[in-house]
C-alpha cells in the first residue's frame, strides 16, 4: 500500500463528496414514490463507492481526508437509504435498526478512542465487504419496488445480500471494538496519530 497523503482535492475525495450530495436527491425521489429515478441515483452512488476506492488504490491517491470521507459517505448514504426504505415499507424497521445500532456502537467506540488520544481506526475489510453487500441489496430492493413484475427474482437476492451484509457489518464492528479495547489497555501516552497505521 502506498503512503497516505494529506491532499484534500483528489478524484476519490470528489467522488465521495458527490455521493454525499446525492443523498437528499435520492431521499426526495424515494419518498415521492419515484422508484425508477431513485434507483438510478442509488446505482450511481454505489458505482462511485467502487470507483473512488479503485482510483485511490491504483493511482496512489489514498489520503487521510479520503480515509475519513469515504466511510462517512458510505454510512450516511446507508443511513438515509435505510430510513427511506423503512419509511416507505420496502424493508422492516427492525432491519434498519440492526444496521443503525452497529453504527451507534462505532460512534461510542470512536468517542472512547478519542478520549484516550487515538484517532479513528482504519476501516476493516469485513466492514467494506458488509457495506458492499448492503449497497448491492438496496438497489435490488428499490428495483423490485420500481418494477414489481421482476421482484420475485430480485427480492430473494436482495434479502440474501442484506442479511449477509448485516452479519459482516456487525462482525467488523465487534472486531473494531475489540481492537479499540486492546489499544486503550496499552500503557503509556497514546499519540493522536497512533491508530493511523493500525491494520485492524
Amino acid at each position: 500500500m502506498g503512503t497516505v497523503s494529506t491532499r484534500i482535492v483528489t478524484i476519490p475525495n470528489l467522488l465521495s463528496l458527490l455521493r454525499l450530495l446525492l443523498i437528499p436527491v435520492f431521499l426526495v425521489l424515494l419518498l415521492g414514490g419515484r422508484y425508477g429515478w431513485a434507483l438510478a441515483v442509488l446505482a450511481a452512488s454505489s458505482a462511485t463507492d467502487f470507483v473512488d476506492g479503485y482510483i485511490a488504490r491504483h493511482f496512489d491517491q489514498v489520503s487521510r481526508v479520503g480515509q475519513l470521507l469515504d466511510p462517512a459517505a458510505d454510512r450516511l448514504f446507508i443511513f438515509s437509504t435505510l430510513i427511506g426504505l423503512a419509511w416507505t415499507g420496502i424493508i422492516p424497521w427492525w432491519l434498519a435498526g440492526m444496521i443503525l445500532a452497529r453504527d451507534l456502537l462505532l460512534v461510542v467506540v470512536g468517542v472512547i478512542l478519542a478520549n484516550h488520544g487515538y484517532g479513528p481506526l482504519p476501516v476493516h475489510h469485513l466492514g467494506k465487504m458488509g457495506t458492499f453487500a448492503l449497497l448491492t441489496a438496496m438497489p435490488l430492493l428499490v428495483l423490485g419496488a420500481a418494477f414489481p413484475q421482476i421482484a420475485i427474482a430480485t427480492d430473494p437476492v436482495a434479502w440474501a445480500a442484506a442479511l449477509w451484509g448485516v452479519f459482516l457489518y456487525w462482525w467488523a464492528g465487534i472486531l473494531y471494538a475489540l481492537e479499540a479495547g486492546r489499544l486503550i489497555r496499552i500503557p503509556g501516552d497514546a499519540p493522536s496519530s497512533a491508530s493511523d497505521s493500525l491494520d485492524v
